[in-house]
């Protein structure tokens, strides 16, 4: 498959951070220091104040496919009788505990954890990490996945400030709860201490990290051609993500700002030649990085927009009121903000149009999680949407030159 290329140093600093990250924290659990699984849709912010190591699912599922590995995985977890067609994206990881030959994986392979946490969305994902909790010394911590039948009115505009209204008290009140409850069992079982004066140190910093990224989101919205392509915002956003409420992933935010910035200033583009711009929804296709650059001299179309950045732009500044209060309005909704109408489809809509949107290409995973409801609302507004069927880790379906022609014939429509 072809090579993603990136432009921006941001994104080639991004990885070689994480890799020294990573090493070092293979380290550390070797050291036996206490190692946390936690997925991304959890309050990894707690873990952060208590300085215990940790890693999230989805970031390693996403290393496992991109070095073409999700299928070793998916079979270690079919040879043990679970569905290997089912939430791959949790699934991948939990592979790795039923690796015989850790040494021969991506990145010298996943430390055996001995906490996981999951935001149990769903019954499968439950599934999936109950059974990292049956495992010999690993303990699984499960917080509850609340709905609720009221959605606010532009969500993004309210959560900053207001997310009390916008979230609703009464999943504030079990979240905050569960959060609580979750610090009583890290300190019980690891011997840290949890302290709140820290804590509000991780908080204010991941707030300070949202703001940069607004600006980026902002800055690229408002420019065409378009700066840089997905495949340079997706590594230079997510990575820090995964360091949030450090000084590190704050001034990671800083600098890919300064240098969207920079490339805004002095004219330069990702695609010179851009003729479309590009939505993806979804998770990245991590397999298959090179796909969102795959069309740029072919059609002059450029992938501007992912969740990722916009997300993380949109998702989690938090100001005001009781820090564990705080962090709870920044889970309890995550869900809904990105899957589930009114909440995602208005939200897409809102960004389409400030991006310029000029087609949308939507992957449809077999969990789809509201995505009928996503891809009818951007028509509704006007949008062409794409549907692509496939697995963002799961490439045993995945047929590249079906992929592209079907991909190429759409454009050349619009």
């Amino acid at each position: 498959m072809t090579r993603a290329v990136k432009q921006l140093e941001s994104a080639a600093e991004a990885g070689r951070y994480q890799r020294e990250w990573f090493r070092a924290l293979r380290e550390r659990v070797a050291g036996g220091e206490p190692f946390a699984l936690v997925n991304a849709d959890a309050p990894q912010e707690i873990f952060r104040a208590m300085d215990i190591p940790y890693v999230v699912t989805q970031w390693w599922a996403s290393v496992v496919a991109a070095k073409q590995r999700s299928g070793d995985y998916l079979r270690l977890v079919a040879e043990r009788g679970y569905p290997d067609d089912s939430d791959q994206y949790n699934a991948v990881a939990l592979g790795s505990v039923f690796d015989d030959d850790p040494a021969s994986a991506p990145w010298g392979g996943l430390p055996r954890p001995t906490i996981v946490l999951a935001e149990t969305t769903g019954d499968t994902t439950r599934k999936v990490f109950d059974v990292w909790g049956q495992q010999p010394g690993i303990a699984f911590y499960a917080l509850e996945s609340a709905a609720s039948n009221d959605a606010p009115q532009r969500w993004w505009e309210l959560m900053p400030h207001r997310w009390e209204e916008a979230v609703g008290t009464a999943r504030l009140d079990l979240l905050t709860a569960e959060l609580a409850g979750l610090v009583r069992f890290l300190e019980t079982t690891t011997g840290r201490e949890f302290r709140d004066s820290r804590f509000r140190e991780v908080m204010a910093l991941v707030n300070e990290q949202a703001e940069w990224n607004r600006r980026s989101r902002d800055l690229i919205a408002a420019t065409s051609p378009a700066p840089l392509s997905v495949v340079d915002s997706i590594p230079s956003v997510m990575v820090p993500q995964w360091h949030r409420g450090t000084p590190w992933a704050r001034d990671a935010a800083r600098r890919f700002h300064d240098e969207v910035r920079e490339r805004v200033d002095t004219g330069r583009a990702a695609c010179a030649g851009e003729r479309l711009r590009l939505m993806w929804i979804g998770r990245g296709l991590w397999y298959d990085m090179g796909f969102y650059q795959r069309f740029q001299e072919s059609h002059g179309a450029v992938f501007v927009w992912s969740m990722y950045l916009a997300v993380a732009a949109d998702g989690y500044a938090r100001y005001g009121g009781d820090p564990l209060r705080a962090l709870a309005a920044r889970f309890a909704a995550f869900s809904e903000q990105l899957y589930m109408p009114p909440w995602s489809g208005d939200w897409y809509v809102k960004e389409a149009r400030a991006h310029g949107i000029d087609g949308v290409v939507h992957l449809v995973s077999a969990d789809p999680r509201g995505s009928w409801f996503t891809t009818r609302a951007l028509r509704d507004a006007g949008f062409p949407v794409l549907e692509l069927h496939a697995d963002n880790v799961d490439d045993r379906g995945y047929d590249t030159a079906a992929v592209a022609a079907d991909i190429g014939a759409w454009l050349d429509g619009l």
